[in-house]
């Protein structure tokens, strides 16, 4: 199991990005094997965690076009800033 850490500083975000994001996060899960989405954003602050099972599936998602699309507004529109991360878990722990 695999997860991508997106981390950004918000710059503006509008409708268009609340439309863009609803969809491709419907489209990572039904379409890129994407197994889990959370987000939350707080004071500015946006952080995002996708599960996935194998990195050709992450490889796979970031090539897409319309993703592509989103990560351009992202970086000319909507954050000043962001980081990604790719992390493998190692274990996983509930309670």
């Amino acid at each position: 199991m695999y997860i991508v850490i997106f981390k950004a500083t918000i710059k503006q975000l509008d409708a268009t990005y609340s439309e863009m994001a609803q969809k491709l996060r419907n489209k990572a899960l039904t379409e890129f094997n994407c197994v889990k989405f959370e987000a939350c954003s707080e004071n500015g602050f946006e952080i995002a965690l996708s599960y996935w099972n194998c990195l050709e599936d992450i490889k796979l998602w970031q090539q897409d076009a319309e993703h592509q699309v989103a990560q351009h507004l992202g970086k000319e529109k909507w954050y000043q800033s962001f980081s990604v991360e790719i992390c493998k878990v190692e274990r996983s722990y509930s309670a």
